[in-house]
C-alpha cells in the first residue's frame, strides 16, 4: 500500500532549557564522535548496547563505531542476530498470532522479545561481556534483553518513525528479528500482530535505562538525544498543542481535491489522508539547526497528562483516536462504482477482543467538510432488501464478479456540509463520493491496525501506484467477518438513529459551540466551533481534544494560562490538545469565518 508524507506546517516549535537544547547532536559523523567520546570517557572495559526498533542499519552503526575506535570485529562487537532462535522456531512461535485468517491476526499483547531469543546464547554473551577487557558493542533489537542488563556500561536506543519503516517492509527491505539481511517474505501480519509488541515492550524497558536516544530515520543524518534532554523534550511537548506529519494514500476510490489544497509530490489520487493518529511521526523544533522526527506515540510515556487518567487506566498504552480526511472531488460526473468506498462495516469492542485480542472496537463518524454536486453516503440497507439474497450474491461475487443491482440493497443518503453520520459497529456503509469527509474514529490497536470488514468493492481493479492507474488486482473481501459482524440495519433505522443533529451547547457574541447527538455505545463526542475572531475551550485536565480546521485559512490554538504554549493549524489540518492543557483559545488568523471540529472522549 503506497504512502506519501507531507511535512508542511508540521513543525512543533517548543522552548526547552539551554542545557537540553545544546545537548542535541546532529549529523552521523558528529553522533559517532559523541558516542566514541562517551565510550572513551569510561574506565575499561566499556560495554555498549544499542537496542532499537526495526529498520535501523545496526551493521552500519557497528562498522562506523569500530572504525572510529580502531577496533577489530570480534565476538563482543556484533549485531544481536546471533542471539535469536533459529528461523523455524521463531516462525512456530509467531504462527498463533499470524493465524490462518487471511485478513487479520491475533495480538501478541503479552509477548516479550526474549520469547524468540536463545537463552543459552544470551547467557554466553553475558559471560563474554563480563570477561571483556576492552570495548564491546552489541547492536540490534534485544541488545538490552533480560539477562544482559547488568553487563553494560552504556545503553542507547535507536528508532525510526513508523511510516518509513513500512516502506522498507513493503519493498522487501526489512531485516526481521534474528537476521541481518532483508527478508522479502516477511509478512505484514508478523509485524502488526507479533513483532510490533515485542519491540514495543522492549522500547519501554530501554527508554528507562538508556543514556541516549538515536533518531535513525536517515542513517546519513543521525541525531543523538541524551536521556535527560529526551525526557525534557517530551514532557515540554505536552505543554503545547501537538501537530503530526500527515500521510496520504491513493486508492481505487481516490479523488482530486488534494490538488487544490496540498502539494504532495508523486501523489496521483487521494483516497484519504491521516491527520492525527498513533502511527504518525512528529517534527520537533527546539531552535537548533535541524529538527527531531520521532514517533508520536513516544508521548504515551506520559499518558496521564497526554490522553488523560481515565483513558490511560481504561486502555493502557493506547492512543485511542484517529482523524482522517477522505477525498471525494471529481470535476465531472463519475460512476458510483469508481468514486465510492467499498461497502464495509467495523467491529465492536467485544468482537475485536474475541477475535483479535484488541482492547477497543472501531467506532466511526463521517463529518461532511465539503459537499459537491451529487454528494452522498452509503449507509444501511434498503428497507425491503432481501438480506439472505444479498449475502449469497456477495459470496458468489467474492469481488471478482459484478453485482449489477447492488444499489437495490444499500441505502443512500444525500450529504451537505455539516452533516454527521454516526457509524457504530456492524453498520454497513461507505463514503459515496463528491464530498470531503472528515472521518473521526476510535483506533483499536497500539500498532495502529485498522479494522474494516469489506463486503463488496464493485469488482473493480485497485490502484497500482507504479503505473499510477487503476490496474491492480481487485481488493480482497472479508466476508466471514463482515456478515458475522453485520447488524443488518435498515434505512429507516439509520434515519432515526445515525443521522446526527447539532445542538447549540453555548452561544456568545464571539463564538458558537455545537455538540452533535450521539448513541450511548459511541465512546466519543463530536463538537464544533463557529467563530470569526476567537472561540474558547477547556480540556478540564481530563479530556484530550483533537481539533481540525474545516472552514477558514488558519487558526492559532493558545493556552490561556500561558500564551507561550501555542500552535497554528491550516485548513484540513489537525492538532492534538493534551488532556493536561487546560483552558485555551482558538484564534482566527484569517479575518473571515472559521469552523473547527473536535473529537473527544465522553468519559474523563
Amino acid at each position: 500500500m503506497p504512502l506519501y508524507e507531507s511535512r508542511t506546517n508540521a513543525e512543533n516549535r517548543i522552548k526547552v532549557s539551554p542545557e537540553a537544547k545544546q545537548a542535541l547532536v546532529f549529523g552521523t559523523d558528529a553522533v559517532i564522535e559523541e558516542i566514541v567520546r562517551q565510550i572513551q570517557s569510561k574506565k575499561m572495559p566499556c560495554r555498549v548496547a544499542v537496542d532499537g526498533w526495526y529498520g535501523v542499519d545496526y551493521g552500519m552503526l557497528i562498522s562506523r563505531l569500530s572504525e572510529a575506535l580502531g577496533l577489530q570485529q570480534k565476538n563482543t562487537i556484533c549485531t544481536t542476530s546471533r542471539l535469536f532462535l533459529p528461523k523455524d522456531q521463531i516462525a512456530a512461535y509467531k504462527q498463533p498470532f499470524i493465524t490462518d485468517d487471511p485478513g487479520f491476526g491475533y495480538v501478541n499483547s503479552e509477548g516479550r522479545i526474549e520469547d524468540v531469543m536463545d537463552q543459552g546464547a544470551i547467557a554466553a554473551l553475558h559471560d563474554q561481556l563480563l570477561t571483556e577487557s576492552g570495548i564491546a558493542i552489541i547492536a540490534g533489537p534485544g541488545a538490552y534483553a533480560n539477562g544482559l542488563e547488568d553487563a553494560y556500561d552504556l545503553v542507547f536506543y535507536a528508532e525510526k518513525t513508523r511510516q518509513p519503516l513500512l516502506w522498507q517492509m513493503w519493498d522487501g527491505q526489512l531485516a526481521p528479528l534474528g537476521s541481518d539481511v532483508p527478508d522479502a517474505d516477511y509478512q505484514w501480519k508478523e509485524y502488526y500482530y507479533c513483532d510490533y509488541y515485542l519491540l514495543h515492550h522492549q522500547k519501554e524497558k530501554c527508554i528507562e535505562a538508556m543514556h541516549g536516544y538515536i533518531e535513525a530515520n536517515d542513517m546519513q543524518s543521525l541525531k543523538l538525544v541524551p536521556h535527560a534532554a529526551y525526557d525534557e523534550i517530551l514532557s515540554t511537548l505536552l505543554r503545547y498543542p501537538i501537530k503530526e506529519i500527515k500521510i496520504y494514500q491513493p486508492g481505487p476510490w481516490g479523488a482530486y481535491r488534494y490538488k487544490d489544497l496540498f502539494d504532495v509530490p508523486g501523489l496521483a489520487c487521494n483516497a484519504w489522508n491521516e491527520l492525527a493518529g498513533p502511527e504518525l511521526g512528529m517534527l520537533i523544533d527546539v531552535g537548533r539547526e535541524d529538527m527531531l522526527c520521532i514517533p508520536f506515540v513516544s508521548l504515551m510515556r506520559y499518558a496521564d497528562e497526554f490522553v488523560g487518567a481515565y483513558l490511560n487506566r481504561t486502555y493502557p498504552g493506547l492512543f485511542p483516536l484517529d482523524v482522517w480526511l477522505d477525498d471525494g472531488y471529481f470535476d465531472k460526473p463519475t460512476p458510483a462504482e469508481r468514486i465510492s468506498m467499498p461497502i464495509h462495516n467495523h467491529p465492536s469492542t467485544d468482537y475485536v477482543k474475541r477475535h483479535f485480542n484488541e482492547p477497543l472496537g472501531r467506532y466511526e463518524t463521517y463529518y461532511i467538510a465539503e459537499a459537491y454536486e451529487g454528494a452522498n453516503t452509503w449507509m444501511g440497507y434498503q428497507d425491503d432488501a432481501d438480506m439472505e439474497e444479498w449475502e449469497r450474491k456477495c459470496r458468489a461475487s467474492e469481488n471478482i464478479r459484478e453485482i449489477p443491482d447492488w444499489k437495490d440493497y444499500i441505502s443512500n443518503w444525500e450529504s451537505n456540509v455539516g452533516d454527521l453520520y454516526l457509524i457504530p459497529p456492524g453498520t454497513a456503509h461507505g463514503h459515496g463520493g463528491n464530498q470531503m469527509v472528515l472521518e473521526m474514529d476510535t483506533c483499536p490497536s497500539i500498532a495502529g491496525t485498522e479494522y474494516s470488514f469489506f463486503t463488496y468493492d464493485f469488482a473493480r481493479n485497485s490502484w497500482d501506484d507504479g503505473t499510477k492507474t487503476m490496474t491492480g488486482k481487485p481488493c480482497k473481501m472479508h466476508l466471514e467477518h463482515s456478515f458475522d459482524n453485520d447488524k443488518f440495519r435498515r434505512g429507516n433505522w439509520v434515519k432515526d438513529h445515525l443521522l446526527a443533529k447539532p445542538k447549540v451547547e453555548k452561544w456568545t457574541k464571539q463564538y458558537q459551540k455545537d455538540i452533535y447527538s450521539t448513541l450511548s455505545e459511541m465512546p466519543f463526542e463530536i463538537e464544533r466551533f463557529h467563530f470569526t475572531e476567537r472561540a474558547e475551550n477547556d480540556t478540564q485536565g481530563r479530556f484530550m481534544n483533537i481539533l481540525t480546521l474545516t472552514v477558514g485559512k488558519s487558526v492559532r490554538v493558545v493556552s490561556r494560562a500561558n500564551p507561550e504554549y501555542q500552535t497554528q493549524i491550516e485548513l484540513f489540518q489537525s492538532c492534538v490538545i493534551p488532556a493536561s492543557f487546560g483552558k485555551y483559545e482558538i484564534i482566527n488568523e484569517d479575518g473571515g469565518f472559521s469552523t473547527v471540529v473536535q473529537i473527544r472522549w465522553k468519559k474523563g
